[in-house]
């Protein structure tokens, strides 16, 4: 069976094609810049580089245009993997925001588009570009089965004193205001594996998951079930990330707007693309900082402890909060490649029993467990796959069709 996997932003459509009777990967791909000028289309087909394409200017008008893109080249006769359209038994599409109504992974009908337009409130720059995606593969694959997964799906079990802010209870009546949660597609794939290494039994096991990368959350699972989160109603809240501020006093928000004239757009803005590892030290990408780090930079000095004293920090709290701490997972672009960050945390949480053997944690690219024989916190460096798991969610609802 293969299952077609969409991620849709609003200018953007990244794919990948998988095999789901081996989890092959067959080709996967980005298209760029829809619906401007200068769109532009990538293509890779593993070990096939004959069959790849790197960054090809393409006019792409719309969605529609790029799935059709995508769906010409995968069954092309230079850069195709597929003999037709017909082998693709079904779309998976990561959708970010499914607020209350949905706590797991469902096939597509009209009520569930219209649920996650109903979200469009409490995910603006993603909800309506996910939604573009599957009505266009509507369009043009029809009969084709298409499943929604949701980035907030595996926070749905957190109980509500975690999940609720402190605000008038009428604003979460009124206004579904309240903890959501994202990269939950992540965090779910690397807890159950963790789970798998730990021995298989959710039951009984305490794990925190660290997705650090341009965006980053933290989460605490207990019993193979997430408890808390680190995002809120947004992808905003929580740990320092690329361009967002993380967790603020709410009350720099008016004095901002009052200070600098600013319109809750533009603050929004402030906090959501200029703040975070690009407002402390000029740059969002952590390589930049490691290197300027090295050299002495303070800025970028900065910006390394203060990501580190948050990790400490959101990992201890969680520990507590599930009456202790079996495992700490990394993930994510961030999580998988610094390994000076996972020394830091783990010497700040020696208390608990974290110890590095610092030979694992320097290999990159590959799981591993990072912690010493014998040690009470085991610490893991679980590479992320979230396009596999919404594959494997696709075929599990559609095999049950």
């Amino acid at each position: 069976m293969k299952v077609l996997v969409i991620n849709c932003g609003s200018s953007s459509l990244k794919y990948q094609l998988i095999d789901m009777d081996t989890e092959e990967l067959l080709a996967k791909g980005i298209c760029e810049q829809i619906a401007f000028e200068n769109s532009q289309f990538t293509h890779s087909v593993p070990g096939a580089a004959e069959k790849s394409c790197k960054r090809e200017n393409r006019e792409m008008k719309n969605h529609s245009e790029a799935i059709r893109l995508v769906l010409d080249t995968l069954v092309s006769a230079d850069r195709g993997v597929i003999a037709s359209m017909q082998e693709i038994r079904a779309v998976g599409h990561r959708v970010l925001h499914g607020g209350e109504k949905f706590n797991g992974s469902v096939l597509v009908d009209k009520k569930v588009k219209e649920a996650i337009r109903e979200c469009f409130d409490l995910g603006p720059l993603h909800n309506p570009a996910n939604l573009m995606g599957i009505e266009a593969c509507e369009e043009i694959m029809p009969g084709v089965p298409q499943v929604a997964v949701f980035d907030t799906g595996f926070h749905a079990t957190m109980p509500d004193y975690a999940f609720m802010y402190a605000l008038p209870y009428e604003y979460y009546e009124k206004y579904h205001i309240r903890r959501y949660g994202f990269h939950g597609t992540s965090h779910r794939f690397v807890s159950k594996r963790c789970i798998e290494l730990l021995g298989g039994k959710a039951e009984g096991t305490r794990i925190v998951t660290c997705h650090l990368g341009n965006g980053s959350s933290i989460s605490a699972v207990q019993d193979g079930k997430c408890l808390d989160t680190t995002m809120g109603v947004t992808p905003l809240e929580g740990i320092i990330m690329g361009t967002r501020c993380g967790s603020i006093d709410p009350a720099i928000v008016p004095i901002l707007m009052k200070k600098e004239g600013l319109s809750p757009d533009e603050v929004d803005k402030v906090m959501n693309k200029k703040s975070g590892m690009l407002g402390v030290a000029g740059t969002a990408d952590n390589r930049t900082i490691e290197a300027r780090a090295k050299e002495g930079d303070p800025k970028a000095k900065l910006v390394e402890s203060m990501l580190c004293h948050q990790l400490t920090k959101y990992i201890g709290g969680f520990a507590a909060a599930m009456g202790g701490l079996d495992a700490v997972v990394f993930t994510g672009g961030i999580g998988e490649n610094n390994p000076q960050y996972r020394t830091r945390v783990a010497e700040k949480l020696r208390f608990l029993g974290t110890e590095i053997d610092e030979t694992a944690n320097h290999v990159r690219g590959e799981e591993i467990e990072i912690s010493v024989p014998g040690s009470k916190v085991r610490m893991f460096v679980i590479p992320t796959n979230e396009e596999l798991m919404i594959a494997q969610d696709t075929k599990e609802i559609c095999e049950s069709l």
